[in-house]
């Protein structure tokens, strides 16, 4: 049977080619997409949402959330992703638009009108989840799992000790690791492994297809970042947590307690993962450690060929 999930994103380059990981395999059925402000405003990042989906043929239903965190002021990634939150190909103008309710409203109702349980995929700040959460609780019991990029065990990216996504709403990310649900964490120390190369990027465009094309472009500029600070190639963060529902075989997952700092003067935004072998106690996430790249390179070109 198919795994019905709910993507909710901030496309954002790698959010672009999860959401279309995702559309395109046989082992997921995508109920509809929310989106929240992140790697750049709720604004740009739903625009894009309806963009990528629309090139690519894709008719759901989508939703825009939160435009801030909780309780802070929105930080953006122009340095990574551009200005429109996607630049790199010239996308046209999307063939449809928002489906008229929230975010929280959509996830409810794909939830409570779904017989079988729902599993949640972020690969953006937290703050659509948590509002989830707060407002509708009674949710919680039709949710199978989330499967999330954000956090590291070790180290973050936009600080010395946050990865963006926790670091944007870590109040948020908090309510959902406290939630009781189920949770795998692609965080870094996993996405950091999953890294697309040149000749990669050459394979996916010889492919021909105008999605292919389009994500080999986004790649391109997705690059010029990445190795400006010496990676070899493009980390693939948010395919990591799609990748996982395909495939779990593909990454290797420690389960132990991730806590969320909320407070600290140089270390808000950590994910602190409790990964010593005899503290193992109050678990509440599979923290994903490692990745085979090239079957997970393999998995993204096989899905892409699904296109045109």
């Amino acid at each position: 049977m198919r795994i019905p999930i709910i993507m909710d994103c901030d496309p954002g380059h790698d959010d672009a080619i999860a959401l279309l990981m995702a559309f395109a395999s046989d082992k997921l059925d995508v109920r509809g997409v929310t989106v929240v402000g992140g790697n750049q405003t709720l604004e740009k990042n739903t625009l894009n949402t309806l963009k990528v989906l629309s090139f690519a043929g894709i008719k759901t239903r989508v939703a825009p959330g939160a435009s801030k965190p909780l309780m802070r002021k929105l930080i953006v990634a122009p340095e990574v992703h551009g200005e429109s939150g996607l630049d790199g190909p010239i996308l046209p103008e999307p063939t449809y638009g928002v489906c008229g309710l929230s975010a929280v409203e959509l996830m409810v109702d794909i939830i409570k009108n779904s017989k079988e349980k729902i599993t949640l995929v972020p690969t953006g700040p937290l703050t659509n989840i948590a509002m989830l959460f707060m407002t509708h609780p009674e949710v919680k019991d039709k949710i199978e799992r989330i499967s999330l990029m954000g956090g590291s065990a070790v180290g973050g990216n936009w600080t010395p000790a946050a990865e963006f996504n926790i670091l944007v709403d870590p109040e948020a990310a908090d309510i959902v690791f406290n939630s009781g649900i189920p949770i795998t964490m692609c965080g870094l120390d996993v996405t950091h492994k999953a890294q697309i190369y040149s000749e990669d990027i050459e394979r996916i465009r010889a492919m021909g297809g105008k999605v292919a094309v389009m994500v080999a472009e986004l790649m391109d500029f997705f690059a010029l970042f990445h190795w400006r600070f010496g990676f070899k190639g493009s980390p693939l963060h948010d395919p990591c947590a799609v990748a996982w529902l395909i495939d779990s075989s593909l990454i290797t997952t420690e389960h132990c307690r991730v806590d969320i700092e909320t407070e600290g003067e140089f270390t808000t935004g950590a994910t602190v993962a409790d990964l010593r072998p005899m503290k193992r106690f109050n678990c509440n996430a599979d923290v994903a450690l490692d990745i085979d790249r090239e079957r997970f390179i393999d998995l993204l070109c096989e899905l892409l060929q699904k296109y045109d």
